[in-house]
């Protein structure tokens, strides 16, 4: 446990900085699977629009250090590989 009254600030700051941080990424693995949800779905206006949502959620997750910023681009690229190969796809019967 902290000894001086600024590690008790700097605790207490750490934990409120942890709980955001959570928050953001939780929300951003929320709007993925709402993506991978309309893909499977084969529904594709919904997904480009969930796409595009996702997209902005990562960038900025990205830019603003909740991940990593490679991995912001490898899961956009992922979900635009993926969006692609539905619109390809044929119908399922």
């Amino acid at each position: 446990m902290p000894h001086t009254k600024s590690a008790w600030k700097r605790m207490e700051k750490a934990e409120k900085r942890k709980v955001h941080n959570r928050l953001i990424i939780k929300k951003l693995k929320q709007q993925l699977k709402a993506f991978v949800g309309a893909v499977r779905t084969n529904d594709l206006t919904k997904a480009v629009t969930e796409m595009n949502t996702a997209s902005k959620l990562l960038d900025r997750a990205g830019c603003k250090g909740y991940i990593h910023a490679n991995k912001a681009s490898r899961l956009k690229s992922r979900m635009a590989h993926r969006l692609a190969k539905a619109k390809t796809a044929p119908a399922k019967a």
